[in-house]
Parts: C-alpha cells; sequence; structure tokens
C-alpha cells in the first residue's frame, strides 16, 4: 500500500527517493511533501513526482506517515527541536544523516519514536544504490522491511545491526570515489599512452560497467573472473603484479577501514 511520504531536506539524494519511491508504487505523487529551507529546491523536486510544498515542519509532519530525513548531518541539531511538537505514533522515521545514531535522533524527538538509520550511496540516483539499514531502539521488524522495501525500489538493501553502519559507510557509502579514483587512474593511463580522452573514458567506463555486470551476473567469485583473464606471461599478468607487488589489496582496506574509523568519530561528534 502506498504510504504518505515526507521529506525534510530536499537535495540530490532526496531527489532520487522520492522519484524511486513513486516509480515502484510505494508513494503516490500527490502523497509526497517536501520542505527545505530553500522552497525552490522544494518546488523543483515537487513538480518532479507531482508533490507537495510544505510552507514548514508542521503541515509536512501533519499530512505524513514516513518522514525521511534528508538535511545535511551538521544541520541536525537545529532540526529535530522543529520536529519534536508534530512526532507521533504514527510517524516512521527515515534517517540517512551519516554519522548521526539512532540513539541520538530518538532522545532529540522523545518518547518512543520509530526510527530507521539507512547509509545509502550516490548511485541511487541512477537506480543503482547500494544500502545498508538498521533499526533503532523502538522500530518493529515491520518498519525495517517497510524502509527495506523503499531502498530496494532504488538499487539493493541490506538489513545490518546498527553497530555495522561504520563498515556499510567505508563499504557502500563512500565506495563509489574509490571506484571512480580508479576510473580516472585508467582515463589518464590511456591518455598517457597516447589515446585521446574520449576514446580512453569511453573504453574504460565500458570496461567498469562490464567488469561489474559479469561479477553480479556470475556464480563465480572474482578472484576466478580475474584468473579468467589472466594468461602465464600475458599482459594482465604483468599489470597485476604491479598492482599486487605495491600492495594494492592492502591499500584498499587501509582506506575502508579509515573511512569506517571517520564515521565512527563523527557519530561521537553527532
Amino acid at each position: 500500500m502506498a504510504m504518505r511520504v515526507g521529506f525534510l531536506g530536499a537535495g540530490n539524494m532526496a531527489s532520487a527517493l522520492s522519484q524511486g519511491f513513486v516509480k515502484a508504487g510505494l508513494a503516490k505523487g500527490e502523497d509526497t511533501h517536501f520542505y527545505d529551507i530553500l522552497p525552490e529546491k522544494s518546488r523543483e523536486l515537487a513538480d518532479k513526482v507531482g508533490g507537495h510544498v510544505a510552507k514548514s515542519i508542521r503541515p509536512l509532519m501533519q499530512s505524513c506517515d514516513v518522514i525521511v530525513l534528508a538535511v545535511k548531518p551538521q544541520n541536525a541539531r537545529e532540526l529535530m527541536p522543529e520536529v519534536a511538537p508534530w512526532a507521533g505514533p504514527k510517524h516512521l522515521f527515515i534517517s540517512i544523516l551519516a554519522g548521526v545514531p539512532t540513539t541520538q535522533l530518538e532522545s532529540q524527538i522523545g518518547g518512543e519514536p520509530r526510527v530507521v538509520r539507512v547509509m545509502p550511496n550516490t548511485p541511487s540516483l541512477v537506480g543503482l544504490g547500494a544500502s545498508g539499514v538498521a533499526k533503532g531502539t523502538y522500530a518493529s521488524d515491520a518498519d525495517l522491511e517497510t524502509v527495506l522495501a523503499f531502498f530496494r525500489s532504488v538499487g539493493v538493501a541490506e538489513a545490518v545491526l546498527e553497530n555495522l553502519i561504520d563498515a556499510v559507510t567505508a563499504i557502500s557509502g563512500s565506495g563509489p570515489a574509490y571506484f571512480m579514483y580508479l576510473i580516472e587512474a585508467l582515463i589518464d593511463a590511456g591518455v598517457e599512452m597516447g589515446l585521446s580522452p574520449d576514446a580512453a573514458k569511453t573504453l574504460v567506463l565500458q570496461t567498469a560497467a562490464g567488469a561489474s555486470r559479469l561479477a553480479m551476473d556470475s556464480t563465480e567469485p572474482p578472484a576466478s573472473l580475474r584468473a579468467k583473464v589472466m594468461s602465464k606471461g600475458g599482459t594482465t599478468e604483468a599489470g597485476m603484479n604491479v598492482l599486487i607487488n605495491g600492495g594494492f589489496a592492502q591499500l584498499v582496506k587501509q582506506c575502508a577501514k579509515a573511512a569506517a574509523a571517520r564515521g565512527a568519530e563523527l557519530a561521537k561528534l553527532a
């Protein structure tokens, strides 16, 4: 059944999610509401889904059952005191506030609010997101399933314990940046070897998309698929030896662990 959804914040992620929710039939355009301190941003999203612009937080809270907290994390402390007076048992809060634990939101809202925390990522903008979903103290299993359905409308979503959200942040939340960096490096390498920038970009992007699709569609582990590209004494082996001898795998693990550690630090500062 479609639900009445309100977005507090009207940035890129709110845009991706609202359109995904409506397209999947989880929400109706006319039952989707937006509030942002910049009214023009709310209007832009409302026009995309046939929704409504709320003039303040109060009418949005009164009109909606599901409230998506999609502001910048640093603005959460200012936002929640405005949300709290209008919060009630009917509300299911979905937080995509990076580094803000559910316990903090529960305390700021007061009572026993149903809060589910989500770490989405930017490929949600193209329907290929990967999200980790964790329920708070008062959210039910049914609430968790509802949120999983919402985020599966823009990609894949996995239920995790909240103490693993930092790991999700490190792997999928920050992960797109790691892949973009590898893409950048391969494009630069192609250009340095004589390819035009456009040709290098086309070849690298298609290779990235193809490798990802191959890994997703195959029942074989990535290590086996990698081995199939490498012939003894061949070109791929020569390139891979540079990555292996340079400690590439260890660097990737250190990268992910650093991101997770920073997530834990931000949670303490929230």
